[in-house]
C-alpha cells in the first residue's frame, strides 16, 4: 500500500471518528437536529472517500507491486 494513500486513509478515518462524537455528543446533549443531520451526512461522506483511498490504495499496490 502506497504510503501517500495510507496517511490519507488514516487521517480520512480519524476525521470519521471526530464527526461521529461530534454528533452523538450533540444528539447527547439534546442540541439541534440540524446539527446531527449534517454530521451525519459529513460523516457519510468522510466514509466514502476511506473507501476511495483504500481501494485505491490497494489497486495500485497490486498494479506496481
Amino acid at each position: 500500500m502506497s504510503s501517500t494513500f495510507k496517511v490519507l486513509a488514516i487521517v480520512v478515518m480519524l476525521a470519521v471518528v471526530a464527526v461521529l462524537f461530534a454528533g452523538m455528543r450533540n444528539m447527547i446533549k439534546g442540541g439541534s437536529g440540524n446539527f446531527s443531520n449534517r454530521m451525519m451526512q459529513l460523516r457519510v461522506l468522510f466514509q466514502f472517500i476511506a473507501i476511495l483511498l483504500i481501494v485505491g490504495a490497494l489497486y495500485f499496490s497490486r498494479q506496481h507491486g
